[in-house]
């Protein structure tokens, strides 16, 4: 009696740990496929709008013409989803606008080129395949051309005030040549012979009316596509706080008419190392300064404190005027 008791009951235990294995595999998560299910319901890629609308340095895009509208629909879309190289322009804008912007209105320069600015460089002091240099991206000709010194020692093409000033000059001069904006925007793209043979080769007056090169044809659209993505980040996504953008570094300068041997011993005796000296006067290119002309250089240093972030975010709060949406939280969902 007593084997014919144990006998059920271990069928039952077997029977019961068999259920209970089978919904032990049937719960069982699988990490991987669980991820993609999530991804699968919360990642949503949505095309994002071409304005109706829209010009550069007022004058209208003609966005009724089907390859005008493509144009700038491929450059919005391209910089909404380029989203790091984008926030990071933005970023740098907030700390270099200031500086240009005044220049731009002081030499009668529609505010519109300092996207020009952004769209040539990202504010980030890189060297192009063809050797252009600094935040205007200037050909050493060019800047030669238009005043700036270029040499072993110094390189103004990396100061941005004198580059600006520069760019201010070669712009002035083609909207003589052209009388229309975009053109001279263009223009600084393609150079002056390049884009004046093409538009007396084409017989046209407007920039949307001609044939060119890739890069060229891309360029204005690129230029106000910056624009309308920083006027309206919100619409394209872009949720940025105020505290997000660098903010701009108060500096002082020191005028030099004399020649610097050893600049390293130059900057410690004004308080910073060479790597900040060089950081806030890109232009040097060596240790020494020799001068030989005795011109008078303006050494731009950090005031003290002035790279502390938490003195920045106390004592220098970043401006609001270049952002024109602010972040509002209940609009994330």
């Amino acid at each position: 009696m007593k084997q014919n008791f144990k006998l059920p009951l271990i069928i039952i235990s077997l029977l019961a740990f068999a259920a209970i294995l089978v919904f032990a595999v049937i719960v069982q998560k699988n990490p991987a496929k669980d991820y993609r299910e999530v991804a699968q319901r919360s990642y949503r890629i949505f095309s994002p709008e071409c304005p109706s609308a829209a010009d550069f340095a007022g004058e209208k895009m003609p966005l009724e013409l089907f390859y005008v509208h493509e144009s700038f629909d491929r450059e919005i879309m391209i910089n909404t989803f380029m989203h790091a190289s984008t926030i990071l322009m933005f970023k740098r804008s907030n700390r270099w606008f200031p500086l240009i912007e005044p220049i731009l209105k002081k030499n009668h320069v529609p505010d519109d080129f300092k996207f020009l600015a952004l769209a040539e460089s990202n504010f980030y002091n890189a060297v192009s395949p063809s050797k252009a240099e600094g935040f205007w991206q200037f050909l050493k000709p060019t800047a030669l051309h238009y005043g700036l010194e270029v040499n072993e020692e110094v390189d103004e093409r990396y100061n941005v005030a004198k580059s600006t000033e520069a760019a201010c000059r070669y712009f002035l001069e083609s909207y003589a040549k052209y009388g229309n904006w975009t053109l001279v925007a263009a223009s600084f793209n393609r150079g002056q012979d390049g884009l004046s043979d093409a538009v007396a080769d084409q017989k046209v007056k407007s920039f949307y009316d001609l044939y060119l090169n890739d890069e060229t044809s891309r360029y204005i659209y690129r230029i106000v596509a910056l624009k309308e993505i920083f006027n309206h980040p919100v619409k394209y996504g872009l949720y940025l706080r105020s505290g997000d953008f660098y903010p701009v570094i108060p500096t002082y300068s020191v005028a030099v008419d004399s020649p610097i041997h050893d600049l390293p011993a130059f900057a410690i005796k004004n308080k910073v190392t060479y790597r900040i000296l060089r950081d806030f006067n890109p232009w040097l290119k060596k240790y020494t300064l020799s001068n030989k002309l005795k011109k008078t250089y303006q050494i731009v240093l950090p005031k003290e404190g002035a790279m502390n972030t938490e003195f920045l975010e106390k004592g220098m709060p970043v401006s609001e005027t270049y952002f024109h949406d602010t972040l509002r939280i209940n609009e994330i969902h």
